[in-house]
């Protein structure tokens, strides 16, 4: 599994990220996304009803972005495989609101709609720094 180097461990603070998916059309398909990274682990939670998650169900590759806002040439790209997972009790969804001050995602999905979390395993790490 790749690995973050410690030179960019502080962009998996970062607020946002950009997700990558594939879309049925074979075109990338990309949406920001909060996240929660543990280690080299990066997870999201999405609603089952988004193109992200239908894409991830027929392709699990996927890339997550972190820019460096305060830095712009300095980013990082993990590359990887996705692993989706029912989160029916909003248990990861509640560990991702409290992340952005305390939002309650069921507020975001309408009646019936579910949740997973997504687990983007890393295969390729990027970590670049255009401005050494």
């Amino acid at each position: 599994m790749a690995t973050v180097p410690d030179s960019h461990r502080d962009l998996l603070d970062a607020p946002v990220a950009m997700l990558a998916t594939v879309g049925a059309d074979g075109r990338p398909q990309v949406s920001a996304v909060w996240f929660l990274a543990d280690d080299d682990q990066v997870r999201v939670s999405l609603n089952t009803s988004r193109q992200k998650t239908k894409n991830l169900n027929k392709n699990s590759a996927a890339t997550l972005f972190i820019l460096d806002t305060a830095n712009p040439a300095r980013y990082l790209e993990i590359r990887g495989d996705a692993k989706v997972a029912p989160d029916p009790d909003y248990a990861f969804a509640d560990q991702i609101g409290a992340k952005y001050g305390g939002v309650d995602l069921r507020n975001m999905d309408q009646p019936g709609e579910s949740r997973v979390v997504v687990t983007i395993e890393p295969v390729r790490v990027n970590a670049v720094d255009m401005s050494r």
